[in-house]
């Protein structure tokens, strides 16, 4: 813990990250390593790329979580609580204000066309990410052959979860997590390729179910981002009715074009359901565990990330994850409702595709293009 860096200088910095996050995951690690690393002499490269492979161990957004790592690392508890609202702060604010104008009772014609098209995008966010995720997943298994195969089973239910199931995502990787746990132990490795059984919970209502989905994204999930799209758009849509599935596609958007975490979506879910209250509620639980994971046990981050039964659990997760993810762009592109969404869609991929990411521009552009179509067509 270095504590020659000033609570001034953790508020300037990490202010900067919240504010200037934009692209998601990828982009906040490179914001970090640069800041912590490259900029100055915070931590080792060894220390960093250790603190992304833990974090990456935990559930839960795991750029924010390494965010608020290194601000722990620097000034301890304290710094990790200002490390985590500097971070979180400036898109909650912006997203809220976002969700008030487009859930208002007369949202701005130019406004709505500019989500429509802002939201044909992101089933080709979610499929490019899933894309981008499953080399560095696979290589991990790459030399063993049982894994190859459970990997590519742990994939296929996480695909099928999403597509079919939605509301049994977290059931799915968990128990991905737990096969490959059974697998590495057993000598028989086909234990491992467990039966997936379904899973209510209580019939919930108010806060106390939007409370309930923001733990699942923050608490139960693994692989942050775009995750939460398949753990959260059947309780979202289905289940209580807080918004259409097309609401749901532009607010998934809106959590994309602003900056610091993807995961603050779940801001705009509690402000569908609860106005101002319910979008400070799902922030707060949401990220509440995060900032809990790493004041309470960063201690201990080396031996979590030598655990072989973590590491094991992670292997199974992952691709399931992945799968969820790849899966959800299935529903999605299902919600587009105007035939001009499709060629945003399909513009969309090519660019992700051939750019590797940056998601912000294509988001940008689409919403440019709705906005300006607004006028002239029925919304």
């Amino acid at each position: 813990m270095d504590n020659r860096v000033s609570y001034p200088t953790l508020l300037r910095q990490w202010g900067r990250l919240g504010l200037l996050g934009f692209g998601g995951p990828p982009a906040h690690i490179a914001m970090l390593r640069k800041l912590c690393v490259l900029d100055h002499p915070w931590m080792t490269s060894e220390e960093f790329e250790h603190a992304v492979a833990t974090t990456g161990l935990l559930p839960g957004p795991a750029s924010t979580q390494l965010a608020i790592y290194c601000a722990w690392r620097l000034r301890g508890a304290i710094g990790a609580l200002i490390g985590a609202l500097c971070f979180i702060v400036p898109g909650l604010v912006l997203i809220l204000v976002l969700s008030a104008a487009f859930f208002a009772a007369h949202p701005s014609h130019f406004l709505v066309g500019a989500a429509l098209g802002a939201g044909a995008v992101v089933p080709a966010i979610a499929f490019a990410t899933a894309l981008s995720m499953l080399r560095p997943s696979y290589d991990l298994v790459v030399s063993h052959q049982g894994r190859r195969v459970r990997w590519a089973f742990y994939l296929a239910i996480g695909v099928a979860t999403a597509i079919a199931a939605a509301q049994l995502v977290v059931v799915a990787l968990v128990a991905c997590g737990l096969g490959e746990i059974v697998s590495r132990r057993s000598s028989n490795p086909s234990m491992g390729l467990v039966a997936l059984g379904s899973a209510k919970v209580a019939a919930l209502g108010g806060l106390g179910a939007l409370a309930w989905v923001a733990l699942k994204v923050g608490a139960l999930s693994y692989g942050g981002g775009f995750v939460i799209i398949p753990l959260m758009q059947h309780d979202v849509v289905s289940v209580y009715h807080w918004m259409s599935g097309v609401q749901f596609l532009n607010v998934v958007a809106l959590g994309q074009l602003t900056p610091g975490p993807v995961v603050l979506t779940v801001a705009a879910v509690g402000y569908a359901a609860h106005g101002l209250v319910g979008g400070l509620v799902a922030t707060v639980v949401a990220f509440g565990p995060s900032l809990l994971f790493i004041i309470g046990g960063a201690r201990h981050f080396e031996a979590l990330r030598q655990n072989e039964t973590a590491q094991a659990f992670l292997a199974g997760a992952a691709p399931c994850v992945i799968g969820a993810i790849g899966g959800a762009a299935i529903p999605l592109g299902l919600l587009l409702v105007h035939l001009w969404q499709l060629p945003i869609l399909i513009l969309g991929l090519l660019w992700l595709l051939w750019k590797k990411g940056a998601s912000v521009y294509p988001l940008l552009a689409a919403a440019l293009v709705g906005a300006l179509l607004s006028p002239l067509l029925p919304l």
